[in-house]
């Protein structure tokens, strides 16, 4: 997984990714809170050394975490209540591309660890 830290005088601190990983990128600058950033460091441990799952449900990304995985979804692969098919004409379709992503969770916990050592260090 490859990741970039910023700080931008204007937007604050940003991480890019790879287009793959682009919606881990997406959770990590929208939905988690840079004050939150050491507690859910110590929930991310507390997963590693249960059996239960953690799911976070963002404003537009859900985040689901295993011992083995974090899984990232957009919020609109849920939209089960639009009725695509009036769209068919259009050769309009849901790209599921950038909607999903997930990486192993050691290299979740690392990029954990690094984004916080990056935003302390820099404040």
């Amino acid at each position: 997984m490859e990741y970039q830290f910023i700080r931008d005088p204007i937007a604050g601190f940003r991480v890019r990714m790879s287009e793959e990983h682009a919606l881990v990128g997406r959770w990590l600058n929208e939905e988690l809170p840079l004050n939150d950033i050491a507690g859910f460091i110590e929930k991310m441990s507390a997963v590693k050394q249960g059996t239960e799952e953690l799911k976070l449900e963002g404003k537009e990304v859900r985040l689901t975490l295993s011992k083995d995985e974090a899984l990232f979804e957009a919020h609109t692969l849920f939209q089960n209540d639009v009725d695509l098919s009036r769209y068919e004409d259009d050769f309009l379709e849901l790209d599921e591309d950038g909607l999903i992503a997930g990486c192993g969770f050691e290299d979740f916990q690392a990029l954990m660890h690094d984004w916080h050592t990056f935003v302390q260090s820099r404040r």
